[in-house]
């Protein structure tokens, strides 16, 4: 049986993508979870991981040289005065979900999130009317077990395989928000030495 310490959660890198884009695949070729259609490119996924860690974190749950999920954040509708707030992902490899291994890569998301002075995390989930074979209600369900709370839902407006689905936005709190906050850190700019 697997244990935390096992499992070593640390910076991803591009060299990575091979390993995270196996994890991310049968979420878009088999789920609703992701409501892409096609697969990224390799390149595109390292694009992808280059342009997140420019300024947020982008981490991974490790043990044995083989990845087992990651998660990062996100710019949060892109305007200055939404800095303080992100948008967080999560996907873990189809044989290691319900092991701990998700809670662990977003307890230290949140720890970063908070060195960096994010003050709100969010989260947008695909929401089944009914549950089907492509998506189901677990990530709501994670997500509230972790502190995250309702905000809104928007229906019918994910379609993907000749489903409509509706989508949620959940957030958790993770700062006070005063009306002079501190500024927010850029993940290269943080002393990574204490987070890892």
């Amino acid at each position: 049986m697997m244990t935390r310490n096992d499992i070593r959660i640390r910076p991803v890198t591009p060299e990575d993508a091979r390993q995270l884009l196996d994890i991310y695949t049968p979420y878009v070729e088999k789920t609703a979870i992701s409501f892409e259609y096609d697969v990224p490119t390799l390149e595109d996924f390292q694009n992808r991981i280059r342009r997140t860690l420019q300024r947020y974190p982008y981490i991974t749950a490790e043990k044995d040289g083989k990845l087992l999920g990651y998660a990062y954040t996100g710019s949060f509708v892109g305007r200055a005065a939404y800095d303080w707030a992100v948008e967080t992902s999560i996907y873990l490899r189809e044989d290691c979900r319900k092991m701990g291994i998700g809670k662990m890569l977003y307890e230290k998301i949140e720890e970063i999130s908070r060195a960096q002075n994010i003050l709100s995390l969010n989260a947008c989930i695909g929401c089944p009317e009914v549950t089907d074979e492509h998506l189901d209600k677990n990530s709501m369900q994670f997500h509230a077990h972790l502190g995250f709370e309702m905000v809104g839902e928007f229906h019918k407006c994910g379609y993907k395989f000749g489903t409509w689905y509706n989508m949620v936005w959940m957030e958790k709190m993770i700062g006070k928000h005063t009306a002079n906050p501190a500024p927010v850190i850029a993940f290269p700019d943080l002393d990574t030495a204490s987070l890892f």
